[in-house]
């Protein structure tokens, strides 16, 4: 298992703006379909065509890269990381501002038929948080994404999201509970928070407090490919070995560091509580 990042304070600071977001009403059609990165990254309608593996990233406008040039929201900047050192990788952007877990399920058949799908990066969830949707429905749109990746032989990593306190604790716990047992039953590549070391930090997140700027962009995209790189190798090596693919570690966790096979230790939001 996959130990990658520390768990940052400040999480119930974000969530909380995240949740006043919410309640302003959904965003404008333009902010709704950020364009994907196309900058060290491919754009969903060019990446069949280059003959490369791909990396499609699903998600949001974390995702998509919300108030960012295309060429600085972390997919392009994972595929930045891959190029610099020398992995002929491509990273397809699919990320929508405003999707759901429902809306990823809709547009995973066509994310992963972007050519030569490798790796899936699933980061969705964070819009029913928001709306407070049914945990069981986002647990269910979420593992029907991994398994339709799964039946293609796509290698998945899950990166968790947190929901806002105001639906409560037990919706809190719960929504955060269903990241860790889909990794666990899938058996797939586990960020537990994609915004480690970046939410709540004023300094690392635009004007609106909810999404990162170029700073706290840098940081998720670290967050993340600490977690992808050993699965671009093992990837990379069944490719060059006869196109096996070796299986997944079960449930990696990736945090940040060395890879530890266990469970990671479960959280509460007052272990995310802003210091001063």
């Amino acid at each position: 298992m996959t130990l990658f990042s520390r768990a940052h304070p400040a999480v119930c600071i974000a969530v909380w703006l995240l949740a006043a977001a919410c309640n302003r009403g959904p965003a404008p059609a333009a902010e709704r379909s950020v364009p994907a990165a196309s900058n060290g990254g491919a754009t969903p309608s060019s990446a069949a065509e280059s003959g490369r593996p791909k990396i499609v990233v699903l998600g949001d406008s974390l995702t998509a890269g919300y108030g960012l040039l295309e060429m600085q929201a972390y997919p392009a900047l994972l595929q930045a990381r891959l190029d610099a050192e020398g992995y002929k990788w491509e990273v397809v952007n699919a990320g929508i501002s405003g999707d759901t877990s429902a809306a990823g399920l809709q547009r995973i058949e066509w994310a992963l038929g972007q050519g030569d799908v490798r790796i899936l990066i699933l980061e969705l969830g964070a819009n029913d948080g928001l709306r407070g949707l049914a945990v069981s429905e986002m647990k269910k749109n979420l593992a029907g994404i991994i398994e339709a990746a799964q039946r293609k032989g796509v290698a998945v990593m899950l990166a968790g999201m947190e929901a806002p306190p105001n639906f409560g604790p037990e919706y809190t716990v719960s929504f955060r509970q269903v990241y860790r047992d889909l990794a666990k039953e899938y058996k797939i590549t586990f960020l537990p928070f994609l915004l480690d070391r970046v939410a709540g930090n004023p300094t690392l997140n635009q004007g609106d407090g909810i999404h990162p700027n170029t700073e706290g962009t840098v940081i998720v995209a670290d967050t993340v490919w600490n977690a992808l790189k050993p699965m671009v190798d093992a990837a990379s090596a069944s490719s060059s070995s006869g196109g096996l693919r070796p299986p997944e570690p079960p449930y990696a966790v990736a945090r940040g560091g060395a890879v530890p096979r266990s469970a990671p230790a479960a959280h509460s939001l007052r272990s995310f509580a802003a210091t001063s």
